[in-house]
């Protein structure tokens, strides 16, 4: 079995738990583990050359998290995308990113603004080449400059915590979501520019749980990465 892992891109020095946990949760939440797949924590160890303590931590506080199912004597699982947590998810990060939007709207300044319009043109570029990778990292450049802008980056980590089942799916939704996604940024930064504070909030909210109305055309076309319904 050949685990695709992401090496850890955090510059400060980690303990070998936190690189294990970091390199892992960032392979489950953009996919590259998929759902519903075996890891190994004899292989993972040995290909991030660390003994198999740090690998069973981190698998633990994974499986804290919904992302991994340990399961004794038998084979751990990543976790599959559960609707439940994708709405929890949304529910945490509106919360938390619309209280920094109303801090963001009285520190704007037109430098903030600039920078911000240039990141949709950095998006809109991405969209015409069906990049969502691409896209996806400007997204998140995206919401963390209105993080910055009310001077609560430190929130952010929180707040990518928080998402992450969200972003599992939003990998999915990616290219064909882009277009939408584009759209509802150009709104958020048209009602900041005019400081509307209510028009803005509720942009964002609605940007922000977009993911739901198409969450049962994503889980149609990717029907083994998804728990099962509900009985």
């Amino acid at each position: 079995m050949n685990v695709p892992i992401q090496s850890p891109t955090h510059s400060p020095p980690q303990s070998a738990t936190e690189q294990v946990f970091q390199a892992l949760h960032a392979s489950i939440v953009d996919l590259s583990l998929e759902p519903g797949s075996k890891v190994s924590e004899a292989e993972i160890a040995n290909r991030m050359d660390v003994s198999r303590q740090p690998v069973r931590d981190a698998f633990f506080r994974l499986s804290q998290l919904g992302f991994l199912q340990i399961r004794p004597q038998r084979a751990t699982l990543v976790s599959r995308i559960s609707l439940q947590a994708v709405e929890s998810a949304a529910f945490v990060r509106t919360a938390l990113e619309t209280a920094c939007l109303s801090e963001a709207i009285n520190r704007l300044t037109t430098s903030d603004l600039e920078h911000l319009n240039m990141l949709t043109r950095a998006q809109e570029n991405a969209v015409s080449a069906s990049d969502g990778t691409r896209f996806f990292s400007l997204d998140e450049d995206f919401h963390l400059a209105i993080c910055r802008i009310a001077g609560r980056e430190d929130i952010w980590p929180l707040i990518r915590e928080q998402k992450s089942h969200m972003d599992r799916a939003r990998h999915l939704s990616l290219p064909d979501n882009g277009p939408a996604a584009l759209a509802e940024h150009k709104d958020i930064v048209g009602a900041l520019g005019s400081r509307d504070e209510t028009a803005a909030r509720e942009r964002l909210s609605q940007h922000l749980f977009s993911l739901m109305p198409i969450f049962e055309d994503i889980r149609a076309k990717n029907p083994n990465y998804f728990e099962d319904r509900p009985k």
